[in-house]
């Protein structure tokens, strides 16, 4: 059985998916975007700036399935660049505490709204 998680406090989904489905324990987050779910728009700044929302919104959503980034096991994180992976990187230690997630990292050709980070996650309970 699936269960939809959903918040207002992450931008709403953009096309026909949820913001996270929980089945047997585990809870698989869409990819998140630098969007401010107050304003519906990409946040102003550059790739810190965007990080930094992005994994806001990841926290939002987990709250919603009463799960932090601690219960993370699995990301990966699309960059519009790989030039983009140092800044990238100093942003997401900061959301993690002891044993990092296993994680991929990628450059893409683009990205949605032309943002220059999205990240999608696994958590378990």
């Amino acid at each position: 059985m699936k269960k939809v998680i959903a918040t207002e406090k992450a931008p709403a989904a953009i096309g026909p998916y949820s913001q996270a489905i929980e089945a047997n324990g585990m809870v698989f987050l869409s990819g998140q975007i630098p969007i401010n779910p107050a304003t519906g728009e990409v946040v102003e700044g550059g790739i810190v700036e965007q990080t930094t929302q992005v994994f806001e919104n990841i926290k939002n959503v987990l709250a919603e399935a009463g799960l932090t980034t601690a219960n993370i096991v699995k990301t990966t994180v699309f960059m519009a660049d790989m030039s983009l992976f140092g800044e990238v990187n100093a942003v997401y230690a900061k959301y993690f505490e002891g044993a990092f997630p296993a994680r991929s990292a990628i450059a893409v050709k683009g990205l949605p709204k032309g943002v220059l980070v999205e990240v999608e996650s696994i958590a378990v309970r």
